[in-house]
């Protein structure tokens, strides 16, 4: 199913020029550079060719970047290992390559460059043997230029370097096409694409009689931590060992897949993962990658990517350099997951109905592993959005608060550090807010770890900066969302998103209690520096009983002390507050279970929101 889905994909979006998929003889290949010839072979320049990105930084500063460009060039990938006797040859290639070939010098990591005669000769032998059967003036200028004087006598100024330490093309000058783009090569690349036919079976992707692959290559690229250079990419299908065999087949023969299916679907999950549009398609969420796509064309494959990277805009916080387009559409399908839902999709002009693929991958040594894999429409996936980010929904104290928070901020509340967040709770969690499945019993958990560990769950808590101070709040608020969407789904109970006052819970009416008797000694002693929270929290929400007893105590000092500066009626309401919640409480209980804990947690954010939220003045009553 999932290699199938992958194969009508190359289908769709093989005749698309915004994504670039090679046809069969060709690989995407990244490019950096540019040697610019004249129809003699004598050399103009060399070109930087990378595209440049502007970023501007959290001080507001504009930073640019550099990466390369990707073209669809002639062959496959370069094969693997150290360049040697034996395989310089095999690593020439025709019409693009490294420096080292194309331009008869290495370049070491610091810099530092050497010739590489042997290298170039090879290149140049590929050429000229191509040229005594194929006549081409572009051609037959590359020929000239690895031959001539100007190659041999290269030297790269300091500032080419850097772009040269990756891919190059050719190109004739005047020409706005490439070398290997020229309409007599690509037709000679095109026809030696057929070759001797191989081993024929049943194709399992297609069903047809086909020649079968031996290997499923290009290996895919850009799953995160997946084979890192040298290595460059892992196998999605693939058999290594004895183990992994039946019946004396060998390698794909295990899983027979035609040759020309294994390019197709390799070839447009590769570009999903690191294509001129990846953007549109790849998130990366702790240590899983996944892909996504819709059986057609249509404007939910990028908004979705929009969602779950949480990099949905504000109504009121458009830039004027983003894509009206793109800001528009978003507004449209925030209102949609408000209000709406998968059937009113036909206000960003999907069609509900329309298919849409979701693949989750992680790393498994030289092999991939599927985390995931779930196929929905686009209606029914925007209701599952929808029910997650209801299940989540708390009322929030700033606008800077995300209303619709990405799943990479909700797995960041389980660790101190990004790298400290627990690798199996990110493929869970995407299930869960995908197929509207159970929350993962460890994001709940660790989310009650970290708050024992930083108490992190005030609304208003101070840091000592003002960025400290929005990071504590932002924590506060997405760890309940995180405990009200767990307690919501996995165990059915009806949490309202700001304070409910005619709850009768023993855990939430605990929280609120302890959130009322911390404002009492804030207002007490307002430059204290640590209040009971920061002393009390994680032993008073799995512990009550044994703690509530001496907070309540030390409250009848803290309340005399704070009505001496806010007056009796002060007292008076603030008694009356602990009267309401004490009044509910039929015993102090020893122990809250987990679960307890968290609502624990939500009833002490919902009092403390209230306490600084604006109350509504009642009219004058008219005489």
């Amino acid at each position: 199913m999932i290699l199938q889905a992958l194969n009508e994909l190359y289908e769709r979006l093989a005749d698309d020029p915004a994504y670039e998929l090679p046809r069969p003889g060709y690989s995407t290949q990244k490019v950096s550079f540019c040697v610019v010839l004249k129809p003699d072979g004598t050399l103009v320049g060399i070109e930087d060719v990378r595209q440049e990105r502007i970023e501007r930084t959290k001080g507001g500063k504009e930073k640019k970047f550099h990466f390369p460009r990707q073209l669809a060039l002639p062959g496959g990938a370069k094969p693997t290992g150290k360049v040697t006797a034996n395989s310089i040859g095999k690593k020439a290639g025709l019409f693009w390559n490294d420096a080292g070939y194309m331009l008869g010098i290495d370049i070491a990591n610091d810099g530092t460059v050497s010739r590489a005669p042997a290298k170039l000769q090879a290149f140049r032998a590929n050429h000229i043997a191509l040229s005594k059967t194929l006549k081409d003036e572009g051609l037959q200028a590359v020929c000239a230029f690895l031959g001539g004087s100007d190659v041999v006598s290269y030297d790269p100024a300091p500032n080419a370097i850097e772009f040269l330490r990756g891919f190059g093309v050719f190109q004739i000058v005047g020409e706005s096409a490439y070398v290997h783009q020229r309409v007599s090569i690509k037709q000679h690349i095109e026809s030696g694409t057929k070759g001797p036919v191989g081993k024929t079976g049943v194709c399992l992707v297609t069903g047809k009689d086909l020649p079968i692959a031996r290997l499923h290559e290009p290996k895919i690229k850009n799953v995160a931590a997946a084979s890192p250079p040298p290595g460059g990419g892992a196998l999605l299908v693939a058999f290594d060992k004895d183990a992994f065999r039946s019946y004396g087949k060998e390698q794909g023969g295990n899983a027979p897949v035609s040759e020309s299916a294994a390019f197709a679907y390799t070839n447009a999950l590769n570009s999903m993962l690191g294509g001129r549009q990846s953007h549109r398609h790849r998130v990366i969420i702790g240590d899983a990658t996944t892909v996504f796509w819709t059986e057609k064309p249509a404007k939910m494959e990028s908004l979705f990517a929009e969602f779950i990277q949480g990099n949905q805009i504000a109504e009121e916080e458009t830039e004027a350099t983003q894509d009206e387009g793109l800001a528009t559409r978003l507004k449209v399908f925030m209102e949609i997951l408000r209000q709406g839902g998968g059937a009113e999709l036909g206000k960003l002009g999907d069609d509900p109905l329309t298919k849409f693929f979701i693949l989750g991958l992680s790393p498994n040594a030289s092999r991939l592993s599927v985390r995931f894999w779930h196929v929905a429409t686009l209606g029914q996936m925007v209701d599952k959005l929808k029910a997650h980010y209801d299940a989540l929904r708390v009322r929030r104290s700033s606008d800077k608060d995300p209303e619709f928070p990405a799943a990479w901020q909700l797995l960041r509340q389980t660790g101190r550090e990004s790298k400290d967040i627990p690798p199996v709770l990110a493929g869970p969690l995407m299930q869960a807010i995908l197929t509207g499945s159970r929350y993962p019993q460890g994001l709940f958990s660790a989310v009650l770890n970290r708050i024992r560990a930083d108490r992190r769950i005030d609304p208003f808590g101070r840091g000592e900066t003002p960025a400290e101070t929005g990071e504590i709040r932002r924590a506060a608020y997405l760890r309940v969302c995180i405990f009200k969407a767990f307690l919501t789904r996995n165990h059915q109970q009806d949490i309202p998103m700001s304070l409910d006052a005619n709850r009768t819970e023993p855990a939430y009416l605990l929280g609120r209690l302890f959130a009322a008797l911390e404002k009492t000694q804030e207002d007490a002693l307002p430059s204290i520096n640590a209040t009971i929270r920061d002393r009390f929290y994680s032993a008073v929400s799995a512990t009550p009983g044994s703690v509530f007893p001496r907070l309540l105590r030390t409250y009848q000092h803290h309340l005399t002390k704070a009505a001496s500066e806010n007056g009796q009626g002060y007292k008076v309401n603030r008694e009356k507050l602990i009267q309401e919640i004490t009044d509910k409480l039929t015993g102090m209980p020893a122990h809250l279970a987990l679960e307890g804990q968290g609502l624990f947690a939500i009833g002490y954010y919902h009092q403390r929101q209230d306490f600084f939220s604006k109350k509504d003045k009642p009219e004058p009553t008219q005489a």
